[in-house]
């Protein structure tokens, strides 16, 4: 069968990861649900619960969310366990059984309650920015999207995953029997959803607030029958890209599996955001390692072979990445290097001859040069010889915070520059992964606006 172009195009294909009792779908699915939303009389301030998505969440601004009000929602996706818990042994099944009595406990008190009846959520996003507009804008459909393996064509993966975070992620909603916070998907529509979207803004927002970084969220509620025929219509005949989530995707596979013996399932759904990127580009941004164990002379000196060119800079951070952009834009792979003292080492190459023997053949060329394909295939694999796990390799969003890393810990800080989205999007057409942590792309959702009980259907 012969894929739809680009992220729109009829199909038929297998509703279910490798279940051939579930219902064929075309096209993307995307259901109403009853959201459970925060009562504003019950909290300090919408702002003061809501959090970035789990994975963006660092150590210092976890504690500064969990301070900002009891009832934030990082409780619910960083639960911490409770002392009475665990006694002398924390486990990460007690910090799931948490999270599910934090939850009831706050639907009982009416912290939490559920809407009245089944919608769609039109969610906005705005925010200052550096473009030409000066002002980011970004609106898109919160629902609960139906769930389908890679194979079925209708949601495309672009990045690898760790076994790890999945089985975290499985175990929090498994216990929790929710989804506590939407995946970011885009699509091209036909119009259809991008006019109710429109129309749906006229009116009064369920929510308003502005989150301490000063972009400020709207929530609608769509409940119209008409206005959610023309979304399903629009949506049967596109295709979605995961941008954000995709250890959350496979946790919703892996959940739909455990659940199939059941007719009609929740567990068949899952909470996305999906936005027209025709209508409201995304922002693609790099994804930063930090190498804990592997001091800067050491990554140095191991690039005496293989084509390497190494230039010494020196700062500002801007300046670096400056440099960084223009050698990407000359051709071939570049990287940034640096301790975190302001001294970066702008590093090219390697020669067609290393690529060869460090770089798998069975891919398409363009993934065989992706900077991140060769960082992890040649230089963290076969130069440096570091090992693939979370006591060797972080992973961070903002190039500063990787500096601050590297200089804390006394490693090496790898900064990337930014794949561009049409790299991404004709990869994952063909069925081809990225590494893991490839990309970041945004402006992600907030967390806490909106969640899903898979109690309620």
């Amino acid at each position: 069968m012969s894929a739809p172009s680009a992220e729109s195009g009829a199909k038929t294909s297998p509703g279910g990861p490798g279940d051939p009792g579930r219902v064929a779908a075309a096209g993307l699915s995307l259901s109403p649900f009853r959201g459970l939303r925060y009562v504003p009389e019950r909290v300090g301030t919408l702002a003061a619960v809501t959090s970035p998505p789990y994975d963006v969440v660092d150590p210092h601004r976890r504690l500064g969310l969990e301070t900002a009000d009891p009832h934030n929602v990082v409780r619910l996706i960083l639960p911490r366990p409770e002392p009475e818990d665990t006694g002398e042994r924390p486990d990460r099944d007690t910090r799931y059984r948490h999270a599910a009595r934090l939850l009831k406990k706050w639907l009982r008190e009416g912290v939490l309650a559920p809407d009245p009846q089944p919608a769609l959520y039109v969610y906005e996003q705005r925010a200052r920015d550096d473009g030409p507009t000066g002002e980011l804008l970004q609106r898109g459909l919160i629902g609960a999207l139906a769930v389908s393996g890679r194979e079925g064509g209708v949601v495309l993966p672009h990045e690898d995953v760790m076994p790890r975070p999945v089985a975290d992620r499985v175990g929090l909603m498994r216990t929790t029997r929710a989804n506590l916070e939407p995946l970011l998907l885009t699509y091209r529509g036909g119009g259809g959803a991008a006019g109710v979207i429109e129309r749906t803004v006229q009116g009064e927002p369920l929510l308003t607030t502005t989150t301490s970084d000063g972009t400020h969220h709207r929530l609608w509620a769509v409940t119209d029958p008409a206005e959610l025929a023309e979304v399903t219509r629009d949506l049967a005949t596109c295709r979605a890209l995961i941008a954000d989530g995709h250890h959350r995707w496979e946790m919703y596979l892996r959940l739909q599996r455990e659940h199939r013996h059941l007719p009609f399932s929740p567990w068949d759904r899952g909470m996305v955001l999906l936005v027209d990127t025709a209508r409201y580009p995304l922002r693609v941004r790099a994804i930063h390692r930090v190498l804990y164990r592997l001091p800067l002379e050491q990554a140095l000196a191991a690039l005496d072979e293989g084509g390497w060119t190494l230039r010494e800079l020196r700062g500002p951070l801007e300046q670096a990445l400056a440099a960084l952009t223009e050698a990407k834009a000359a051709g071939g792979n570049a990287f940034l290097l640096t301790a975190g003292d302001s001294v970066y080492h702008l590093l090219t190459g390697p020669d067609d001859a290393l690529l060869d023997a460090t770089v798998p053949k069975d891919r398409p060329e363009e993934w065989r040069r992706l900077d991140a394909t060769v960082l992890h295939s040649t230089l963290l694999e076969h130069v440096w010889r570091v090992p693939d796990g979370p006591d060797d390799i972080g992973y961070l969003h903002a190039a500063a915070a990787a500096e601050r890393e590297a200089a804390r810990t006394g490693g090496t800080a790898v900064l990337l520059h930014p794949v561009d989205e049409g790299v991404v999007r004709r990869l994952a057409e063909q069925g081809v992964t990225m590494p893991r942590k490839s990309t970041s792309f945004g402006p992600k959702p907030a967390t806490g606006l909106v969640l899903r009980s898979l109690e309620l259907g």
